[in-house]
């Protein structure tokens, strides 16, 4: 996602449906796939076009709010929270619902589930799912933050070299 959201790709569709493996194999790379909804922003462009699949889409997008690549990151917000709790995190039979909850519930971990998550884990999730795009972590935050890197240095100058040497 860093590399698409530094060309101004948004992918607006992230969901578990479109992360593929290349091969069947423990270390095999992860690819993100169909792009059919993706959009290239431009420095400053909006857009408020209502795409993304209901339960992945960010409060702006259901909001009919101008919005940029920072969908994204609302997604794999969703995505992180499903695959850490089990379940999604604003979840309903009724669509109208999903965007209610999407839009005016705040996020819980008081589900027994949560108990063996780190702080560090519900922190970045929090942060993924802000619903303030403008306050919502930025993607060169998400592989600086702790959950992350866990705190290793090496990691850390490892990533920060890895972005130098490719912007």
């Amino acid at each position: 996602m860093y590399y698409l959201h530094s060309f101004g790709i948004a992918h607006r569709d992230i969901k578990p449906e479109n992360i593929l493996l290349k091969y069947n194999t423990e270390d095999s790379e992860v690819k993100l796939v169909d792009f059919g909804l993706s959009k290239t922003f431009g420095p400053g462009e909006t857009c408020n076009d209502p795409f993304g699949t209901l339960c992945y889409v960010a409060p702006e997008i259901l909001l009919g709010k101008c919005y940029e690549k920072t969908v994204d990151i609302w997604s794999f917000g969703v995505m992180v929270y499903l695959l850490l709790g089990r379940h999604l995190p604003f979840d309903s039979i009724d669509e109208k619902e999903i965007g209610n909850l999407t839009v005016k519930n705040e996020i819980e971990f008081f589900h027994e589930v949560w108990d063996p998550v780190s702080n560090d884990a519900k922190d970045f999730i929090l942060k993924l799912l802000d619903k303030n795009p403008k306050t919502r972590i930025k993607i060169n935050q998400v592989l600086e933050h702790p959950w992350i890197t866990g705190n290793d240095k090496d990691i850390k100058e490892l990533r920060k070299q890895a972005i130098i040497g490719n912007d």
